[in-house]
């Protein structure tokens, strides 16, 4: 039985968003987001970050495109744009976070 062994392009695809991801805060702030997308205010006390700090990492994982952001009335909703992250953030929670 043959395994799929991933190509050179894969691996620094996967490679760029694990280096993404290799900040505490910002897994933090992903883990808060796999429940649903969430204002910088909610992640600031969700993560005990200051607002200026989860502004510049949600900037970042925007520019990434880690996750994106939906205006609705005075109020900018963060979301984690891509399912497979959704999935290897709900994952990382399972394996390292969850009590044994």
């Amino acid at each position: 039985m043959s395994k799929n062994i991933p190509t050179q392009e894969q691996c620094e695809v996967v490679s760029g968003l694990l280096k993404n991801l290799a900040h505490p805060q910002r897994l933090m702030i992903l883990c808060q987001l796999t429940a649903g997308p969430k204002t910088v205010s909610e992640l600031e006390e969700l993560s005990g970050a200051s607002q200026s700090a989860v502004s510049q990492f949600l900037g970042r994982m925007k520019a990434e495109g880690l996750v994106d952001a939906t205006r609705e009335t005075q109020y900018v909703y963060y979301e984690i744009k891509d399912p497979r992250v959704k999935k290897l953030i709900q994952s990382l929670d399972r394996i390292f976070c969850a009590n044994p």
